[in-house]
């Protein structure tokens, strides 16, 4: 495919684009023309191998030919009609999302933020409407979370610099410390019977990486049962296939009330879905909540072909193995330079290495710079951890070059 601009060059439209787009990105100058499976390609044909998959989007890594064709022929034949009519891929993929997970009901849309937005409004909804306690329409959240960008999503993102210009924020949102039953039981009794349901992520992402003790969500989950709670699990970027299980909730088997998806799920195409179960959803009903896109057909033939995809060709266990191994030769990385690496932490292909940025705060990115250089694509999270969340066709020889070329680069940066 041919360039839209000609011989214009990358220096030229970097300084277009960013004469165009609204200030709030801070983009590599790096113009993507294409990807082939692990490898990201650039206007000058350099090929970068990606362990941001889009920020955990691309499941089945770049221009994957089922799923390429997939979309090809549902563009082909219907992109969208509304939610006025049903359609074919979007029941197909309902029924394999409720096939492998805890729930009966699902709500699309066309984001993450969206899904937490849809997970928010059906709890507040089921307490207001369906048990007729309006006064337990509070949402626990915890702090340093993150859960989107939307009014509502970002007061649920337990982050101030997140809040910073925004506010006042959405009322009804408390806080309690991840990892801390006392911290969320002392929330609760804090917050009276105002809070009706629990919300956060399984492993905290944006957060840092962070993987709650063993025994932390079900110690929650019984507290949900004995308080008579909801509780909602953000699985927007540890859920389809990142962790090693379809959903990260599995790894303790402890299952949710609602759970929000989005990123994997659409493996490249936006797509975003709310799962909950059948008493739950009676908090939806008709005209209480819609999506003008959500369940497009273009959308969730990409989704239900991802899925199908995930499962046929083993891609659950080749998380957890080659997960596996690239937590080894991280680990051996830290081990190698100590003096700037703090810890690993992660399961199947989502993990963060935290790097010891006390004494120079500039060294994750740093680190990123680096890799480009090196024709590695990395991503740091709040300027210290470095997270990979690559596809999940990932393979151990391609583990190998990102542990060789990490290990070069935190011994010269």
């Amino acid at each position: 495919m041919s360039s839209l601009f000609g011989d214009t060059t990358t220096d030229q439209l970097v300084t277009r684009a960013r004469g165009q787009y609204t200030p709030n990105y801070r983009q590599t100058p790096l113009f993507a023309t294409h990807g082939e499976g692990v490898w990201l390609f650039d206007r000058s044909g350099a090929r970068y191998l990606d362990m941001t998959a889009g920020i955990a989007v691309n499941a089945l890594g770049h221009a994957h030919p089922r799923l390429a064709q997939a979309v090809g022929e549902q563009a082909g034949r219907l992109m969208h009609a509304s939610n006025l009519y049903f359609n074919e891929p979007a029941l197909a993929l309902m029924e394999e999302l409720t096939r492998v997970s805890f729930g009966d009901r699902v709500f699309f849309t066309n984001s993450g933020a969206e899904s937490n937005e849809a997970a928010l409004k059906l709890a507040r909804r089921y307490w207001s409407v369906v048990r007729e306690r309006p006064e337990r329409t509070g949402i626990l959240a915890f702090h340093a979370s993150f859960h989107g960008r939307t009014m509502a999503t970002v007061t649920l993102t337990g982050q101030p610099k997140y809040h910073k210009g925004f506010e006042p924020m959405l009322p009804g949102i408390h806080y309690a410390t991840f990892d801390d039953l006392e911290s969320v039981k002392a929330a609760l009794d804090e917050a009276g019977d105002t809070i009706g349901t629990i919300l956060l992520e399984p492993v905290q992402c944006e957060g840092g990486l962070r993987v709650p003790t063993p025994g932390f969500l079900p110690a929650l989950r019984a507290l949900c049962d004995e308080r008579d709670l909801l509780l909602a699990f953000d699985e927007v970027q540890t859920g389809v296939g990142r962790c090693g299980t379809w959903f990260a909730y599995e790894d303790e088997g402890v299952r949710p009330d609602i759970m929000s998806l989005a990123k994997g799920l659409g493996g490249g195409v936006p797509l975003g879905a709310m799962v909950t179960t059948e008493e739950v959803a009676e908090g939806f009903q008709p005209g209480s909540h819609a999506s003008t896109f959500g369940g497009n057909p273009l959308a969730t033939r990409a989704g239900l072909e991802v899925m199908r995809t995930i499962e046929e060709e083993g891609l659950l266990e080749s998380a957890s193995t080659v997960g596996a191994y690239l937590a080894q030769g991280l680990e051996q990385i830290t081990e190698n330079h100590a003096e700037r690496c703090v810890e690993v932490r992660g399961r199947g292909l989502l993990f963060g290495l935290e790097l010891q940025t006390a004494e120079d705060e500039t060294l994750g990115k740093r680190v990123v710079a680096a890799g480009l250089e090196r024709g590695l694509l990395l991503n740091a999270i709040q300027g210290k951890v470095l997270r990979f969340t690559p596809p999940l066709i990932l393979e151990r020889h391609h583990v190998d070059q990102v542990v060789d070329s990490l290990d070069a680069i935190l011994g010269a940066v």
